[in-house]
């Protein structure tokens, strides 16, 4: 038996006004760390808060004395407080996502994508000079960087990470039980007043989501279907075309988002880019097919069947998509879910692990 670690896990991002899917992803690795590694104790570390944390962190939580932002900036420039200043001593640190923060033991890094290099225009400016400092950080200080696709890996090592230092970790997700999906279905369509056919956008509604090009392609369609948009607003002025017919829920609870999924004729994620597209899998899981973007992370999760990448940058193209997966949609279904199959979260578990034993090996 391997000998146990003791390992600080920056939750900061669960105290986000937008935790978004770095959050959520970041929340569920450490559960399934925790209920797959008996050899591995969690820590949870974020900055001081007054308020409740946006969503539950799952773990227990050291708080430093300092606020996010003086903390972040003395993290990205000076490397301290270190996180032992909190937690005591521990084996790992690792940034699960966001901040670099200052660290004595071997630092893990989660970088989700880099995004800020493609479409700095989709940030404020503080979002990118945060982004590029904890990125620089990253590159200088951590023994081993988590990337969740290959895209993110190639694009770390393009601007300028160790490629030796990186490795691949997917997300993961959970099969839901097959049985009760229709009766799920109709109950969500019936508290929302949606009709039995839509389509469905979950995600952070910010430019780079490309909603008002998705937008368009749905009213391009012969068909077209309404667009219902699941999320909460994030930066940046998006609007959505009336002839979509889009239908805003805003944030829901985890539930009521697998019965959405469930429900839906097809799920569109034509983002601009992503680290890995964590919504693409959850659809797949529910065996509802994906339409997504080619040429990013979410294009690896459909390659084996369960989607359509598209051209994200031709309305024309994302219409033809939707057009085909609906037509398709009972032969898509099928290779959704048994893609959705190859992602278990104690893959992702077994990932994290192995590059914690690496960084202090």
């Amino acid at each position: 038996m391997e000998s146990p670690l003791r390992v600080a896990y920056l939750v900061e991002s669960c105290w986000h006004r937008v935790p978004g899917g770095t959050a959520r992803s970041a929340v569920r690795a450490a559960a399934a760390v925790a209920a797959d590694h008996d050899d591995i104790t969690l820590v949870g570390v974020a900055s001081r808060h007054r308020d409740r944390p946006s969503i539950d962190p799952g773990l227990v939580v050291r708080h430093l004395r300092w606020p996010r932002r003086p903390l972040y900036e003395a993290w990205h420039r000076f490397g301290k407080p270190v996180v032992e200043s909190a937690t005591g001593a521990v084996d790992v640190v690792h940034a699960a996502g966001g901040a670099t923060p200052g660290a004595k033991a071997p630092l893990v890094v989660t970088v989700h994508d880099l995004a800020v290099e493609h479409y700095p225009q989709h940030f404020t400016k503080n979002g990118r000079l945060f982004l590029r400092a904890a990125n620089a950080a990253a590159r200088q200080r951590a023994s081993v960087v988590i990337c969740p696709s290959e895209s993110t890996r190639d694009d770390c090592e393009r601007y300028g990470f160790d490629p030796d230092r990186l490795v691949v970790v997917p997300w993961g997700v959970d099969l839901p039980p097959m049985a009760d999906g229709e009766a799920s279905a109709k109950a969500v369509r019936r508290r929302h007043a949606l009709p039995d056919d839509y389509i469905l956008f979950v995600g952070t509604v910010e430019p780079r989501k490309n909603l008002a090009r998705l937008g368009q392609a749905i009213a391009a369609m012969a068909d077209p279907l309404p667009l219902v948009v699941v999320g909460p607003s994030g930066w940046g002025e998006v609007e959505v075309p009336p002839e979509a017919r889009p239908i805003r829920l805003g944030s829901v609870g985890d539930a009521e988002l697998q019965a959405l999924y469930g429900a839906a004729t097809v799920v569109a994620y034509p983002s601009l880019l992503e680290g890995f597209g964590l919504p693409v899998l959850e659809a797949m899981a529910h065996g509802t097919p994906v339409v997504t973007s080619a040429g990013t992370a979410t294009e690896e999760l459909v390659a084996a069947g369960g989607g359509i990448a598209v051209d994200p940058t031709s309305v024309e193209a994302i219409a033809a998509g939707l057009e085909a997966a609906i037509a398709d949609r009972s032969v898509l279904s099928v290779a959704a879910r048994a893609q959705a199959a190859q992602y278990p979260w104690s893959r992702c578990a077994d990932g994290i692990v192995a590059a914690y034993r690496r960084a202090v090996a």
